[in-house]
């Protein structure tokens, strides 16, 4: 086999960062117009002041148009630049130039586990962004994939905190040096899109800190990020868009967040404790923030200098992104062939090989007819669903990649194989989880006996795993169990691919499957990098973010009891679906979120309770074999080295992820089994030899302490385990801090 030459991004993101939990933010690019924004607010009107701190339009905030000083224009969607809407509605504006790249959605990008590509990715974004003439990015989506049934689990990254910040940092440097604003989202604990509106999440401090603060304070303090975004949810008694703790305490005071915070769409409660907390603009209306909050600052309840200050911070962001021209915005087209490049690259890494018993690669001088069975084949992911989509000018399918690669080598057959969950199926609040479709299940079986292989496109779409509602089920919808089965009996030779954004239960597809891939919702190259995987062209290298259970009951939400919730009325509505029906969201049913399990997330829950899983946190396999040896493990301060030599022992070129593990034996607190703390991507030549190192920094080896409300570094013995995915760690040595 020969591997088609993967391009490098020119710009490294170093793992070698020297930040340290105990620093204050690096000094931000924000703070270089102190004295400029002092004398702006000084000639300020009170009335100019509070028009800035709600929105104008639908996606933006006011400026200063006397002093000329531009709105803040934001784009909608971290995976990609929404279309223009209409200044005061969810209707489409019609414009024929405001497509974009559909980027890999947030899993695809973390199962890259690349911060050189997340990079890229955040520049691609930013480069589109600067096109369209928006000036902030409502993205990275980095909260903690607690449920893999979350509604957005597709959106967010990892269940592991310092895989995602370290993506978030890069995604935010790649946005941020070129120009264009990240805000941060959802601040904080926005782990459920079920009754998000109105849960209150309980939890404790560290476990806070640890697992679901840590990738927002890598981003602002090793980032610099200049924008977060409040969550609908409520924090230990709070509302996020009023919660003085998280806005202020922690984000400004602990991190030295200099930036604005601004809502998610409805998400402000309040006029007094929302502006006082911390919170900058509420979006997308002036219900709280406008002239409610002129009358409260006038009637004393409101100081003007807390006013002065929110002004500030949105300044500081306004001064040091350059504003684009509204009439130059949108002028030129978006979806150009460098970000698609992106796009692609990233889709080829994030592909994630789960099984192969010598299906794959495919063998295309033997293979002469492949039946591709199942609707995924062919539906397109960049819309769907609630909330944002990409109005892409192209999305090439799994079926349009491999007609493109094979050409008129092979012949390409297609069967429905079942009906997938639609829009209409969604609004009639049907059940996804339907019994397979007699007849097309005979139709798709005729065509898997007449052919040497079958491609079998399973998995879920956007209507599926969508924004403000999650999954009741990680079972596999539309009958495609049964189909799987009966697909194996007409042609053993059946290769499942899963196009989802989270885990599903691939108990039954896994079983009758001679291989099976992860896919993703893979954006607008994806089908073309599938293809090139299937077909050997490029090694896959996907690494998983998130583990895959075997039964929903065994994740730790689930297992402790702690969600779902029992809701007393189950109509209770989504905020954000309320918001864009103008119905009112004001009394709802409050819910209890305890995260009972608190740092047991994901794998450290399985690893503690020796829960066997279906396929593990960071697994992957690779058509290449490589070795790992010559561990050492080398003290540096406070801090650690780790190098090993990694061997492709194969006659292809691949890429692997080695990943660093530690866990501490005798310490004073609790701890998990083990956690990552370091992770490095390598691309190796056949037969290739490569001395590795990583860097364990300081940073990663703290545990917070409540006490004294600070991190803390506990010395003591260690051991460090080296390899390509948690449950397979060859290499193993013992250090001391």
């Amino acid at each position: 086999m020969k591997f088609k030459e993967i391009t490098t991004c020119m710009i490294v993101v170093a793992l070698t960062s020297t930040t340290t939990v105990h620093s204050q933010a690096k000094h931000s690019r924000l703070l270089n117009h102190e004295s400029k924004i002092e004398a702006i607010i000084k000639g300020m009107t009170l009335e100019e002041k509070i028009a800035m701190l709600h929105g104008k339009n639908m996606f933006s905030s006011e400026g200063i148009p006397r002093l000329g000083i531009a709105d803040i224009e934001y784009a909608d969607g971290p995976f990609g630049i929404r279309e223009e809407m209409e200044p005061h509605s969810w209707n489409s504006a019609h414009l024929t130039t405001d497509s974009a790249t559909f980027f890999p959605t947030g899993s695809a990008l973390a199962a890259t586990w690349s911060t050189e590509w997340a990079y890229a990715y955040g520049r691609g974004m930013s480069r589109e962004a600067r096109l369209r003439g928006k000036d902030m990015i409502l993205g990275p989506a980095i909260n903690i994939q607690r449920i893999p049934t979350g509604g957005r689990t597709y959106e967010y990254l990892s269940e592991d905190p310092l895989l995602s910040g370290m993506l978030a940092v890069a995604y935010t440097k790649g946005s941020q040096d070129d120009g264009t604003a990240v805000c941060l989202k959802h601040f904080a604990l926005n782990n459920q899109e079920e009754a998000r509106g109105y849960v209150d999440v309980r939890i404790s401090d560290r476990a806070m800190h640890e697992i679901y603060l840590r990738p927002f304070e890598m981003a602002v303090r090793d980032g610099d990020a200049w924008g977060v975004m409040a969550a609908y949810n409520k924090v230990n008694g709070r509302w996020c868009s009023e919660n003085k703790h998280l806005q202020t305490t922690v984000l400004r005071e602990q991190w030295g967040f200099p930036g604005m915070v601004i809502s998610d769409w409805g998400g402000v409660h309040s006029t007094v404790d929302a502006v006082t907390s911390g919170m900058n603009v509420e979006m997308p209306g002036s219900r709280f923030m406008g002239q409610a909050l002129l009358d409260s600052v006038k009637a004393g309840k409101v100081s003007e200098d807390v006013i002065d200050q929110r002004v500030k911070e949105i300044l500081r962001v306004r001064l040091t992104v350059k504003p684009i021209d509204k009439a130059v915005a949108n002028s030129k087209p978006v979806g150009n062939e460098e970000e698609m490049t992106t796009a692609l690259e990233v889709a080829r890494r994030s592909i994630v090989l789960l099984k192969n018993e010598k299906l794959l690669p495919i063998d295309t001088r033997r293979v002469r007819t492949i039946a591709v069975i199942g609707e995924n084949a062919l539906t397109k992911m960049a819309l769907g669903g609630v909330g944002a989509g990409v109005k892409t000018r192209r999305e090439i399918t799994p079926y349009e990649g491999l007609k493109q690669k094979l050409g008129n080598s092979v012949k390409l057959t297609y069967a429905k194989g079942y009906k997938g969950f639609d829009r209409d199926s969604r609004n009639r609040r049907q059940d996804p989880i339907q019994k397979a479709d007699p007849q097309l299940v005979d139709e798709a079986v005729k065509v898997a006996q007449a052919a040497d292989i079958v491609l079998f496109f399973a998995g879920n779409n956007r209507e599926v795993e969508t924004e403000g509602s999650d999954r009741k089920t990680i079972t596999l919808p539309s009958g495609q169990d049964e189909l799987a089965e009966a697909l194996a009996k007409a042609n053993p030779k059946l290769i499942t691919v899963i196009v989802s954004g989270g885990p599903v239960d691939v108990s039954t597809v896994s079983k009758v499957s001679g291989a099976l891939i992860a896919s993703w919702f893979n954006g607008s190259m994806g089908g073309q990098a599938l293809a090139e995987v299937l077909t050997g062209e490029i090694s896959p290298s996907g690494k998983l973010p998130m583990t895959w259970p075997k039964k929903l009951e065994d994740v730790p939400a689930y297992a402790t009891g702690t969600y779902p919730q029992k809701m007393e009325n189950s109509n209770q509505g989504d905020i954000f679906v309320d918001l864009t029906r103008n119905r009112s969201n004001d009394r709802r049913q409050q819910l209890i979120a305890n995260y009972a399990e608190e740092d047991l997330v994901g794998y450290r829950w399985y690893d503690e309770k020796k829960v066997a899983v279906a396929y593990p946190f960071g697994f992957g396999l690779s058509y290449a074999k490589f070795q790992y040896s010559d561990l050492k493990v080398k003290t540096v301060g406070e801090s650690l080295e780790v190098s090993f030599m990694l061997t492709n022992r194969s006659a292809i070129d691949a890429e692997e992820v080695t990943q660093v593990y530690i866990s501490r034996q005798g310490s004073a607190i609790s701890r998990p089994v083990k956690e990552l703390k370091g992770f490095h991507r390598v691309a190796l030549k056949a037969g290739e030899r490569q001395h590795i190192t990583i860097p364990i920094r300081r940073a990663d080896l703290c545990h917070w302490d409540e006490t004294t409300q600070d991190w803390k570094l506990e010395h003591g013995k260690m051991t460090v385990f080296v390899g390509g995915s948690s449950d397979k760690l060859v290499l193993k040595a013992k250090t001391k801090l």
